[in-house]
C-alpha cells in the first residue's frame, strides 16, 4: 500500500486508492480539519434548521426523491431465501404499477443471497447492496472481511458496506482503522464502498468527524451512521457533522462522497429533515439518489402513502 501525497490537490483519485497508511500521515490528514466539535453549536445548528428550513421541504416532490434513494433493507436472522424473493419480487412490480413513481434505489441483503437478488432482479438501475466484513461487529479476521467481499462482489454486488472496526478506532489505532478500510476498498475496486461508523458508539461529534474523515481518505465512496443493529441509529446532529466532513473534504480534494443515514429512520418527517441537514451544510449538488441514500425499509410505505395521498402497503 502507498501513503498520503504530501499535496492532496495532486493525482487525488489515486491518493484515494492507496489509501492512509503511515500514522504520520494520518496525523498531517487530520491536522487539516477542525475535529474539536462544539456539541451544543450543533444541536443549535441542528434545531435552527428543523424549525426554520425543514417545513419548506416537506412537500411530495421531495418525498418522491426521498422514495426513490430508499435502499430496501432485510438484515434479519430468520432471512430465507423466500422472504428475499418477494421483497424482490415487489421491486420488479413495482414499476409497473406506479409508472411515474421512482424505484428504489438499492436492495441490500446479507452476502449469502447476492446470487439470488442478482438473478430475479428485473428492474434497471437499482443497485445490488451487501453488508460485509462481519457486519455488524466488524470483529473478525481480517482474510474473512476480505473473501465475504470478494464472494459477494463474484457473485453480482453492486454496492458494499462495511462497518468501521469501532474498537481500534476507540483504542486510537487509527492507521489500524484505515488499513482495515482501505484493504476491504481495493477488494471492491470499483465496486462503490459504504462505511458505517456506528455512531452512537464513537462517544462523541468529534469522533464522529474524525471517523468519517478517516474512513473517507481510507476509501469510502459513502459514510453512512449505523448499522441498525447497535443501542441508537441516525441523529440529525450526527448527520449534520457528517455532512460538514463531506463537504470540508470536498473543498479540500474535489471528491464527492455520499452520505448514507440509517437506523431508526421511522417517520416521513425523519427523512425529511436528513434530507433538509444534507441540502444546508452540503448543498443541492447532494441532493441526488447517487450521493444521498437512506437505509430502512419502515420508512418506504410511509413514504409512498404520503406520495399518493392514501395509506399504502406495498413492500
Amino acid at each position: 500500500m502507498g501513503t498520503i501525497k504530501d499535496q492532496v490537490n495532486k493525482d487525488i483519485q489515486a491518493q484515494r486508492s492507496k489509501g492512509l497508511v503511515k500514522s504520520s500521515k494520518i496525523d498531517q490528514a487530520f491536522a487539516k480539519y477542525d475535529l474539536n466539535v462544539d456539541e451544543q453549536q450543533v444541536k443549535a445548528a441542528v434545531k435552527d434548521i428543523i424549525a426554520n428550513k425543514v417545513p419548506a421541504n416537506d412537500t411530495v416532490d421531495v418525498k418522491k426523491f426521498l422514495l426513490g434513494s430508499v435502499e430496501l433493507t432485510s438484515l434479519h436472522t430468520t432471512d430465507t431465501e423466500e422472504s428475499i424473493l418477494n421483497m424482490v419480487e415487489k421491486v420488479n412490480k413495482f414499476d409497473a404499477t406506479y409508472p411515474d413513481l421512482p424505484h428504489v434505489a438499492t436492495i441490500v441483503t446479507y452476502p449469502i443471497f447476492t446470487h439470488l437478488v442478482r438473478n430475479t432482479l428485473e428492474v434497471d438501475g437499482v443497485e445490488i447492496a451487501v453488508v460485509s466484513g462481519n457486519f455488524p461487529s466488524s470483529q473478525t479476521f481480517m482474510e474473512v472481511k476480505v473473501a465475504e467481499t470478494a464472494l459477494a462482489i463474484k457473485d453480482g454486488a453492486t454496492n458494499v458496506d462495511i462497518v468501521l472496526p469501532v474498537g481500534k478506532f476507540l483504542s486510537e489505532d487509527y492507521e489500524g482503522v484505515a488499513d482495515d478500510i482501505n484493504e476491504l476498498k481495493q477488494t471492491c475496486g470499483d465496486v462503490p464502498m459504504k462505511v458505517i461508523l456506528e455512531t452512537c458508539d464513537l462517544g462523541s461529534l468529534s469522533n464522529v468527524k474524525k471517523a468519517a474523515i478517516l474512513s473517507m481518505y481510507s476509501g469510502a465512496d459513502y459514510v453512512k451512521t449505523s448499522t441498525g443493529k447497535e443501542k441508537a441509529g441516525a441523529t440529525p446532529e450526527g448527520v449534520y457533522v457528517m455532512a460538514q466532513a463531506v463537504k470540508e473534504y470536498y473543498n479540500e480534494t474535489g471528491i464527492k462522497i455520499g452520505i448514507k443515514p440509517a437506523g431508526g429512520i421511522n417517520t416521513v418527517m425523519d427523512a425529511v429533515t436528513y434530507y433538509t441537514v444534507v441540502k444546508e451544510v452540503c448543498g443541492e449538488e447532494w441532493l441526488t439518489n447517487e450521493l444521498f441514500r437512506l437505509g430502512t425499509s419502515r420508512l418506504t410505505n410511509l413514504l409512498l402513502s404520503e406520495v399518493l395521498g392514501k395509506e399504502t402497503k406495498w413492500y
